[in-house]
């Protein structure tokens, strides 16, 4: 079963800005230290930039010092999927969004507790929407 949202490349391209379509639909990667989101820590939920879909919330959230907002887990499960990536010569876990199938970033299992892992996501990957709105 593929995402739920399915648009072509154009149709992408008309909704993102190039360096959100960049991450979001070419796997890309945004520099360390350079995201909007990174020093965001007000109450609230981080959504994905593609589709809207509620991902993680700001609690979930932690200084991991790899210069991406890094995050303990996801907001619910099934939101995200989880799939090896083997590109640039190394092993590591894909996740993308599982409602549009935008790529967000990666999973490492050095999280702090209680779940051990880091979700290491873009910022361009993510809208956030703070508690009340």
């Amino acid at each position: 079963m593929g995402p739920e949202v399915d648009r072509t490349p154009d149709q992408w391209k008309e909704t993102l800005s190039p360096e959100r379509f960049h991450v979001l639909r070419e796997q890309g990667t945004e520099p360390a230290w350079s995201g909007a989101l990174l020093d965001v820590h007000d109450p609230g939920q981080f959504r994905c930039a593609g589709c809207g879909a509620a991902l993680f919330r700001a609690d979930d959230k932690f200084d991991s010092g790899s210069g991406w907002p890094s995050f303990t887990r996801a907001v619910d499960n099934g939101v995200v999927t989880e799939q090896e990536d083997r590109s640039l010569g190394m092993h590591r876990t894909e996740v993308t969004c599982s409602r549009c199938g935008g790529h967000l970033g990666h999973l490492f299992p050095d999280g702090p507790q209680p779940t051990g892992m880091r979700y290491c996501i873009n910022s361009l990957a993510l809208q956030f929407e703070p508690d009340g709105e």
